[in-house]
């Protein structure tokens, strides 16, 4: 534990060093509160820190999180509040920033928070990204780990009976496609980004394309940890960051991404690292540093209502892009579309028909 405090702080230390001001993103969770409270204390001064929520829809709001962490390390805090008009005003932005067809809705109030903070003269600041990697913080991998206990659970007979009835029980939902990789032998965990389940993409696509998967390791703790390090960190969220933030004049610097932090981690017994709560050690850590409240409230995520700003704003103008470009490209089946189009309307699938609307309107910007 101690080891993992003093790399935390000698990262935070090495990417302080700096010739303009730095400032810390504070989103009222764990990660960046920790960020924020070690940096003020290495600093010995008051230092800037932002965050961002909405004016609407408060179940996503964080404010009053970052607003009690921000009272706590009594930082200069700035928070940003927005509505369905700047999400909308700022999205044809984003998807230009990011040059590619990219899935995730928060790069549209990190766009509005980069830009507010670059226009407030501040050149850098610190973020709390890798650390949900890391330090085991998203709920699915507690979820995971019992489908991997499960499967260890099962005997040849037992595998085989359930193989012989897998078909009856397929349907949308993510756990009957778990429990059929588990049954069929195919790996169990792909990435904490994937949105499309495999019954879902044959589904979706015409022809359905094939990604070369990286083996999976036998511990299935390092394997969750090291596929999201290198998958969904490296070629999702760090590709948003870079591109909005360089949209910005901004530079954003990774603390947890220190590569003796990481190597410390990945040598750690995994059942010291599971723990019995997620982010088991880091909490460790941060209750000397932050509030209670802050360390062991639920985990939130970087979340926005883009899923009813987007029905309120476009209506029926998202199945229409998304159908227009379909009929270019051909690469999907449009009653699938459909279908998934009007079960966001009731907030399922929501990240699905994001994607989809997100592919449309970048290959329409870009080719039609």
């Amino acid at each position: 534990m101690e080891n993992i405090e003093e790399l935390l702080i000698k990262s935070i230390q090495a990417r302080l060093v700096s010739d303009v001001e730095v400032g810390s993103l504070l989103s009222g969770g764990i990660d960046s509160s920790l960020i924020s409270a070690l940096y003020s204390k290495i600093s010995n001064k008051k230092i800037n820190t932002f965050s961002i929520g909405y004016n609407e829809h408060k179940n996503y709001c964080e404010l009053d999180f970052a607003h009690i962490a921000a009272k706590h390390i009594n930082s200069n805090h700035t928070p940003i509040e927005i509505g369905k008009n700047d999400f909308i005003e700022y999205l044809e932005d984003t998807i230009t920033a990011l040059e590619q067809p990219h899935g995730d809705s928060a790069a549209i109030p990190l766009n509005i928070l980069t830009n507010k903070i670059h226009k407030a003269g501040i050149k850098t600041v610190l973020s709390g990204e890798g650390s949900d990697e890391l330090f085991l913080g998203y709920d699915n991998y507690s979820k995971f780990l019992k489908y991997y206990k499960f499967e260890k659970s099962l005997s040849s007979e037992q595998n085989s009976f359930l193989d012989s009835i897998i078909g009856a029980l397929q349907n949308n939902t993510k756990e009957s496609e778990y429990l059929r990789r588990i049954i069929k032998k195919e790996n169990l965990y792909n990435s904490f980004g994937e949105i499309f389940t495999d019954i879902q993409k044959r589904k979706l696509f015409k022809k359905v394309p094939f990604f070369k998967r990286d083996t999976p390791k036998k511990d299935p703790v390092d394997w969750m940890s090291y596929i999201d390090l290198k998958t969904w960190l490296g070629e999702s969220l760090l590709s948003k960051v870079d591109r909005i933030s360089m949209r910005n004049s901004l530079e954003v610097r990774t603390p947890f991404l220190d590569y003796r932090l990481v190597d410390y981690l990945f040598s750690v017994n995994s059942d010291i690292k599971v723990g019995n709560t997620n982010k088991y050690l880091l909490k460790k850590i941060a209750s000397k540093y932050i509030p209670d409240v802050i360390v062991n409230r639920t985990k939130k995520g970087f979340n926005s209502p883009f899923n009813e700003w987007l029905h309120k704003e476009y209506k029926d103008s998202v199945i229409t892009t998304i159908l227009e470009v379909n009929a270019n490209t051909r690469l999907f089946n449009e009653e699938y579309l459909i279908h998934i189009y009007e079960l966001s309307k009731s907030r399922k699938f929501k990240q699905h028909l994001w994607s989809l609307f997100i592919f449309s309107k970048w290959y329409k910007k870009s080719y039609l």
